[in-house]
């Protein structure tokens, strides 16, 4: 799912010079690379190109600036989400402004950088660019939900500061050059400040930090149908992994839980019982070896390979 865009994330000065900047880009030849030929193409008719409803990519709460600038940003009608007041868009947690299939991706130090593709039930598509993490490793894919942590704000790729590079494409790939997030519509050459509504609904109250403590950060993760979803957290710093299953129904309510971790080549851990919200935390210093993991709730449950090998 390579894709080759040349879109690249302003500094404070080149604001100042778009319109020269937007006719430099139409001359300039075209790259040697191969190119997907949805990696650019746009509409200015947005009717009809997303039939969604999306939600802001960040959690609950948190307003951020949605730039759909116009003067030479590719593809024309992308928004890129930017710092709003005191509130610093670095490192913040993005999540799926839709549910359908995510793809993860990585172009290096160029274009896209770390990125993600959802497929969206109806066929259209969204794209997340210029990620610090990723909560899967390129190549791979999982089932989301509106609200899925798919990765963090950062500045990889053809970025010069941290924002997101954010997208709405048709089934056929076409760009909508006026998205629409939380019933906000934002076209060519307007910022506006969205405020999100997303995962705003009756949720567990304790995240998988939370759970595993401070120094932990969620590396993978994988949803028990809609009744919850476990996750594999890492310490880079003590090389030690953590497992935690979260319910998301019978919330309060002590039902069956589990969630295990087993490094290749010892044996499994599993903390197992009637909880009203998780459990966990199961943690197992595992440096440079490959870890099985999962969880259940009630009678759904997953179980990874050997991976994470790192």
């Amino acid at each position: 799912m390579t894709v080759n865009s040349p879109f690249r994330r302003r500094s404070a000065r080149q604001w100042a010079l778009a319109a020269l900047t937007a006719l430099a880009l139409v001359a300039a030849p075209a790259s040697t690379a191969t190119a997907s030929p949805l990696s650019t193409t746009s509409s200015s008719d947005g009717a009809g190109v997303l039939a969604t409803n999306h939600k802001s990519p960040f959690s609950c709460g948190k307003t951020f600036y949605a730039n759909n600038w116009s003067g030479g940003h590719s593809p024309n009608g992308s928004i890129d989400w930017q710092t709003y007041g005191g509130d610093a868009v670095g490192g913040e947690t993005v999540r799926a402004t839709a549910g359908g299939t995510a793809t993860f991706d990585d172009e290096g130090a160029t274009s896209y950088g770390k990125w993600v593709q959802i497929v969206h039930g109806d066929g259209t598509r969204t794209r997340y660019a210029h990620l610090a993490t990723m909560v899967r490793n390129p190549g791979q894919t999982m089932s989301v939900s509106q609200g899925t942590v798919i990765g963090t704000v950062g500045s990889t790729g053809g970025s010069e500061a941290p924002h997101l590079h954010y997208e709405q494409r048709s089934s056929s790939g076409v760009v909508d050059t006026s998205p629409t997030v939380d019933g906000v519509t934002v076209s060519v050459g307007q910022k506006k400040a969205v405020t999100s509504t997303n995962s705003c609904g009756s949720s567990n109250p304790y995240t998988p930090v939370e759970v595993c403590g401070s120094g932990f950060a969620v590396i993978d993760q994988a949803a028990l149908g809609s009744v919850g979803r476990t996750y594999l957290l890492y310490n880079s710093g003590t090389g030690s992994n953590c497992v935690v299953t979260l319910k998301s129904t019978n919330l309060g309510t002590p039902t069956a839980v589990a969630a295990f971790l087993e490094p290749q080549g010892a044996s499994r851990t599993t903390d197992s019982g009637s909880y009203g919200y998780y459990a966990g935390p199961v943690k197992r210093s595992a440096p440079g070896t490959c870890v099985k993991w999962g969880g259940s709730v009630g009678s759904t449950s997953y179980t990874s390979g050997f991976e994470h090998c790192g």
